[in-house]
This record gives structure tokens, C-alpha cells and sequence, in this order.
């Protein structure tokens, strides 16, 4: 377990005494696809870091209606900001898109060890100030930007550095919730996007055939710069 601990971002600075400890009061869970880990509102006394697998960070309105909040991918942690309040509750549901392990980790032990280590405190603050520059970006999305920009921004991101296609590995209904645009305007923007050349669509597979096109639409300038372009995040900054 301390070998998988290591390797999240926000715990691999840890010393061996530190994460020896952090191991002792934590747990394996494994879940199956669409299995429910815990319910808006339920008390927080755990925070998780995924081993492998997917995971969704949904909100429910009161009439039911869900808002993905974040996706969860193998190295990140999640709900880890929730230890510091009183008597903590989970602001969103969280539940597997596909069969999934993760390592729930003690949140009251683990701020205890903060209270013993001004360095780790450190090391905590830093990793929680990326990830509001994250959401800081996220905000500008939804406000300054339209549904076209934000699936384009997105498809930005996601195309690797060495290669110019990329797998849409969520379904189609819960990224168009994580981007906040329905479902079928979701589905416009990509057949847009294909009937202009800007990109190729195989299955799930999308190719950018004409990255420059890409970033006109999505409103960037000639680099893609870390951070905002994420689309937010909840959970912890990929490794």
C-alpha cells in the first residue's frame, strides 16, 4: 500500500515514517461500475485516492436533476479539503464509471499528522492552491466562454503532446454534464466541429486534424497553458 500511496502527488512528498503511518489507518475498497462510494451529505470522516478505474463527482438538485462536478482518473485524490472542518460532510455523491480501487484514508488521523509537521502543512497548501487555480479557470470557462469554446478547450487539453488524437474514455452524457452544456448541444458541437475539418470522429476515438482551427474555436492563443484548460478540478492534479 505505501508503494500506491506514493505515487499520488499530494502524499508522494510524505516521509516513510509518514506514509507508514497514513497506511496503517487506511483501506482498500473496490468498487463495480455505477457502485455508489458515498452520498451527498454523508459524513466525511474518509478522503480516497483512486488506484484504478473512473470516477464521477456528482451534485443532485432537489428535483433530481445531477451535475458532474469532477472526473476522477487513476493518481488523483479527492475530498481531502473536507478534513479541516468541523464535523465534515461530503458536498457531492461519488460512484464508479467503471470497476474501480481506491485507498480511503483516514482524514482525522491524517490532519493530526499536519498538527505535528509544519513542512507537510506545506506540502498540503501547495497542492490545494493548484487546484483552486483549477477551479479559478473553470470559473472563467463557464462565464466567458460559450458551450463551442468550452467542448473545444476541452478537446485542447485532452490532445497529447506527442500525438493529435485522443479517446473520449467518460460517456458522452457525463462529460457534457462535467462541461456543463447539454447532452445534444454537446453532440452538435463535435459534428460541427467534423463537418468544418477541425477534427475526425472514430467511435470514440477523436483525431484533431487541424489543431490552429481548434484553438481559434476555443478562444486560445498559440500555446496551451496548465491549469484552467483542466476544466476544473476536485480532485488532485494528475501526476
Amino acid at each position: 500500500m505505501i508503494d500506491d500511496l506514493r505515487r499520488a502527488p499530494l502524499l508522494s512528498r510524505l516521509a516513510p515514517a509518514q506514509l507508514e503511518r497514513v497506511s496503517r489507518q487506511a483501506a482498500r475498497v473496490r468498487l463495480d461500475a455505477e457502485q455508489l462510494l458515498f452520498s451527498q451529505g454523508d459524513s466525511a470522516t474518509r478522503f480516497y485516492l483512486l488506484l484504478t478505474g473512473q470516477m464521477r463527482l456528482f451534485r443532485l438538485s432537489p428535483e433530481g436533476a445531477e451535475k458532474v462536478i469532477e472526473i476522477v482518473n487513476p493518481g488523483q485524490t479527492f475530498a481531502e479539503a473536507l478534513m479541516f472542518l468541523n464535523a465534515p460532510r461530503y458536498p457531492v455523491c461519488a460512484s464508479a464509471l467503471a470497476p474501480s480501487e481506491l485507498i480511503a484514508i483516514d482524514a482525522r488521523d491524517f490532519a493530526g499528522m499536519l498538527r505535528e509537521s509544519v513542512d507537510t502543512c506545506f506540502l498540503l497548501l501547495g497542492a490545494l492552491s493548484q487546484r483552486l487555480r483549477g477551479l479559478i479557470g473553470e470559473i472563467d470557462d463557464l462565464t466567458l466562454h460559450t458551450a463551442t469554446s468550452r467542448v473545444a478547450r476541452y478537446l485542447a487539453a485532452k490532445m497529447p503532446p506527442d500525438g493529435h488524437t485522443l479517446e473520449l474514455d467518460v460517456r458522452k452524457g457525463v462529460l457534457a454534464s462535467r462541461l456543463s452544456v447539454q447532452p445534444e448541444t454537446f453532440s452538435r458541437v463535435i459534428k460541427s466541429l467534423s463537418g468544418q475539418g477541425v477534427i475526425r470522429i472514430q467511435g470514440n476515438q477523436i483525431t484533431i486534424l487541424d489543431p490552429a482551427a481548434l484553438r481559434t474555436v476555443a478562444e486560445l492563443g498559440d500555446t496551451l497553458e496548465p491549469g484552467p484548460l483542466s476544466i476544473g478540478t476536485l480532485g488532485s492534479l494528475r501526476p
